[in-house]
């Protein structure tokens, strides 16, 4: 029995109804950071964010940026001090069409495998940055005081690119100062199989035009003599990956490491299940590069995905047209050492070099680009997080590699010198940036719960 923790969890599991009442609330706000239309409502959810902090007895400001506001709050004393992050916006509901209800208008739905709290955020990111307040909560309501030192960190643009983070962070070192960073925005490897991550893809976006014509061309007056973008654009996308699925962009693979074979060993059998996990994309089996299981295409292998590709005319009916220009959105992926800065220069010259004669080339300006990231698991707050997890779930908590790209996670040690522990509670399926976004009742119950056990193992460890 542990005298100090019970309480704790006999409180969350007794008040799960007004705790959902307030995620609902927040749910509500429609704080879609890209959007400008959203502008004020974005500013809304923040301030409802430090309102909340307050109503715990923390210290809470909001913080405004050239961009939408950070959000800022401290409580308790005596160590650990810990900063945990998370993210009040949400991604555009388009298409609307899609949704079987109002993305703002939260809900809890019965399915058959379980409850789920249905809504724009419920998942990414409100869902699971609540999880970790309300544990907070609970501890307070019982002791009057935590654990530990909470340093709360929510951020307005984590959907849009993040403009104003590094600004931020830079500016405010001491009032982000910690000992460990923690972030809620991941997901379990499986259903029900509480994971903490131990290394983060990076990512690489760039964006560029080919314009060919000077003006969009009469298909019957130019048919054949004219170049034609869309189909130029074609071929240099066909040619970035070979018939085997390895991306052909000069070094793309310097940097990558293959998985030990422990390691992998320790992958294979921590409850991922390959059939399901396509299953629930309408797949049946992996298309990504030959001789990787989905699994190692996930978590260790690059990619280079085309995300958009697009030109000439697209209402309805037909138009006899040969447009002038065509538009390719590109992301990277990427593992182990791999250089953004060094991807992208070949990733143009290897565009630039398949350029047919009166073809040009513009490209986005706007640069991203952030490196892979290990965690280090070697700290001792990191065995006893992950023996928390295994205690609340009743299942051994697995140290995951994740496919997904957080760089939060580099900017807390680039700018901070902070290590980063990443725990969530979302489901592969939890169709976060999609129509009739979800998250677990039992998920979120059991992620207020961990965090709880968590704060309690990591302030003895």
């Amino acid at each position: 029995m542990n005298t100090r923790l019970d309480p704790v969890l006999s409180r969350i599991d007794d008040t799960l109804e007004p705790t959902l009442e307030r995620l609902m609330s927040f749910l509500r706000i429609p704080s879609i950071s890209t959007d400008p239309a959203h502008k004020a409502d974005c500013r809304t959810a923040a301030e409802w964010l430090v309102a909340d902090l307050k109503s715990l007895g923390a210290e809470a400001e909001l913080c405004d940026t050239p961009g939408h506001p950070m959000v800022w709050g401290k409580i308790g004393s005596g160590a650990p001090h810990l900063l945990f992050y998370g993210h009040y916006d949400v991604q555009p509901v388009d298409p609307l069409s899609l949704w079987d209800h109002d993305p703002f208008a939260p809900f809890i739905e019965e399915r058959e495998t379980g409850k789920v709290i249905r809504g724009r955020g419920a998942s990414d990111d409100k869902g699971q940055l609540m999880t970790f307040v309300e544990a907070c909560r609970a501890w307070i309501a019982e002791h009057g005081t935590l654990p530990c030192t909470i340093t709360f960190f929510f951020e307005g643009e984590e959907e849009s690119g993040s403009p104003s983070l590094i600004p931020f962070m830079e500016a405010n070192k001491d009032k982000l100062a910690a000992d460990l960073a923690l972030i809620c925005d991941t997901s379990m490897v499986s259903p029900g199989v509480p994971s903490i991550a131990s290394q983060l893809r990076g990512m690489l976006k760039d964006e560029f035009t080919l314009i060919g014509p000077s003006m969009d061309l009469h298909s019957g007056h130019y048919g054949g003599p004219a170049l034609n973008p869309l189909k130029e654009i074609s071929k240099i996308v066909a040619s970035f990956h070979d018939e085997q699925g390895r991306v052909t962009v000069k070094d793309f693979y310097e940097g990558v490491e293959e998985v030990p074979a422990e390691q992998l060993a320790q992958w294979e059998s921590c409850g991922f299940d390959e059939a399901e996990y396509l299953g629930n994309a309408g797949m049946t089996v992996a298309h990504g590069e030959a001789g990787y299981s989905a699994l190692e295409q996930q978590w260790a292998r690059p990619t280079l995905e085309i995300n958009g590709l697009w030109g000439g005319y697209q209402g309805p009916g037909s138009k006899t047209v040969i447009p002038a220009e065509a538009h390719c959105k590109i992301t990277c992926r990427l593992v182990g050492t791999q250089d953004p800065d060094k991807m992208r220069k070949n990733l143009r010259a290897h565009v630039e070099s398949r350029l047919p004669v009166d073809a040009k080339v513009v490209w986005d300006q706007d640069l991203e680009g952030s490196p892979a990231a290990v965690m280090n698991t070697a700290r001792p707050e990191f065995e006893a997080a992950r023996q928390a997890l295994s205690d609340e779930w009743n299942r051994e908590a697995v140290f995951a590699g994740m496919g997904g790209s957080i760089p939060i996670a580099g900017f807390f040690t680039t700018i901070l010198g902070l290590d980063s522990m990443l725990v969530g509670y979302a489901d592969d399926d939890d169709r976060i940036h999609s129509p009739n976004e979800k998250y677990g009742l039992k998920n979120f119950h059991k992620g207020i719960r961990s965090w709880a056990r968590i704060l309690d193992a990591v302030s003895k460890a």
